[in-house]
């Protein structure tokens, strides 16, 4: 889906830009999507925003299963064949937009040319099945998450979100996305910025 996200000739457009960062959901903002979410955004411009929700894990399928959908692993392949990382990738729950197509955020090590955008110097965006194909069999980036569907904003949208105090936002951390386990995100993009949840109010302005 990266036809979904502005090229680097209109990055410089928005000198407000958050592209690269973090979206971290305020108490305030609730719903299945978005409550207590870390995004990251991969794209951020006069036309609108999209994310990715990096903190809520699928309960409806596991990586071997998406395998088995874009017929990677065999139905009656064993998921003991595949490399240790791919065994024990989580898929998650990127957002409500799309929801059938795959995301990868991963470290900036793999790139296939013309399907990956570096969203900044650590961290890359691809969404091909090649890139699923790479994880199954060993030969894929040396650290990545998978996410199904997207977040999307209209253009304005997130500013006025941001306006009435729905998101705090920070300055990414590769080691958030790749080293810690999903139910650890949100608290640690917190301690990223210093904030003690319990002291938070919603009228806290943005990190």
């Amino acid at each position: 889906m990266i036809d979904l996200i502005k090229q680097d000739e209109d990055r410089n457009e928005m000198p407000s830009s958050l592209e690269g960062q973090f979206l971290v959901a305020m108490p305030n903002l609730k719903g299945p999507h978005f409550e207590r979410s870390v995004v990251y955004l991969c794209s951020h411009s006069q036309d609108g925003a999209m994310g990715l929700v990096v903190n809520q894990v699928s309960t409806q399928i596991t990586f071997p299963d998406l395998l088995r959908q874009v017929d990677i692993l065999g139905e009656n392949d064993d998921m003991i064949n595949l490399p240790m990382p791919a065994r024990g990738m989580d898929v998650l729950n990127g957002g409500p937009v799309d929801q059938g197509r795959g995301f990868v955020l991963h470290s900036a090590d793999y790139k296939l040319e013309s399907s990956t955008l570096a969203v900044s110097d650590e961290i890359c965006l691809t969404a091909t099945v090649e890139i699923l194909r790479a994880l199954a069999e060993g030969r894929g980036p040396k650290s990545a998450l998978l996410t199904l569907g997207y977040a999307g904003w209209s253009p304005g949208q997130l500013e006025d979100e941001l306006q009435s105090n729905s998101w705090l936002t920070c300055s990414a951390d590769s080691s958030l996305l790749f080293d810690c386990t999903p139910g650890e995100r949100y608290d640690r993009s917190l301690q990223l910025m210093g904030i003690d949840l319990s002291m938070l109010s919603s009228e806290a302005g943005h990190a």
